[in-house]
């Protein structure tokens, strides 16, 4: 009548590894610009063997270069176009693989390559970042510029009208106060009555 039941074991989780990143980034000449990795993983953090990579592919035909490598420490490039060009800007607990490439030239133009391991977690996708460097920003970049200046000023004239409206306030009634307590309080004659 009753047959065996079977057990079911649920299986881990294994989504593998996914790194995200934002796709177009758009840098000045001779700027410093940040290019921003972040991860996910299904296996928890092991500082000891998680390893972050960063190379380059140039946008004419050449050989990827390495950029940056993380292991238990940064390892920045020794030689090639990036060195002393990068700095670690990640936190691999906050799950953050960003660096920041220092004084950006065109030749810096192409796409840039981040990848995580966290053993087990070694399948997966990798980010790519496409970097432009231009000479001057772009019209965008300088209008929201120039509105969060134009922002920040008018925040900051609105607040001080705002309190010296309070404190003119504060010594009229002041004023008014002092006033009443000095004058003699007169009586008043009823009009209607003689």
């Amino acid at each position: 009548m009753y047959g065996p039941v079977p057990i079911v074991i649920p299986l881990k989780d294994s989504n593998g590894m996914r790194v995200y990143t934002s796709g177009d980034v758009e840098a000045v000449n001779g700027t410093d610009v940040r290019l921003k990795c972040t991860f996910q993983t299904s296996a928890p953090i092991n500082a000891n063997s998680l390893t972050i990579s960063w190379s380059f592919r140039p946008l004419v035909p050449g050989r990827e270069e390495s950029v940056f490598h993380y292991q238990q420490r940064p390892y920045p490039p020794v030689e090639g176009i990036f060195r002393k060009r990068v700095a670690w800007a990640g936190d691999i607990m906050g799950r953050d693989a960003s660096i920041i490439i220092r004084q950006v030239k065109f030749t810096y133009n192409g796409t840039y390559i981040c990848q995580v391991k966290n053993p087990p977690d070694v399948h997966g996708t990798v980010g790519e970042i496409r970097l432009r460097v231009v000479t001057t920003a772009s019209f965008s970049e300088l209008l929201m510029l120039a509105l969060a200046i134009g922002g920040g000023i008018t925040a900051v004239v609105i607040l001080l009208v705002i309190i010296v409206s309070c404190r003119r306030c504060k010594k009229r009634r002041q004023r008014q106060l002092e006033g009443n307590e000095e004058a003699p309080c007169k009586e008043r004659k009823d009009p209607t009555a003689w």
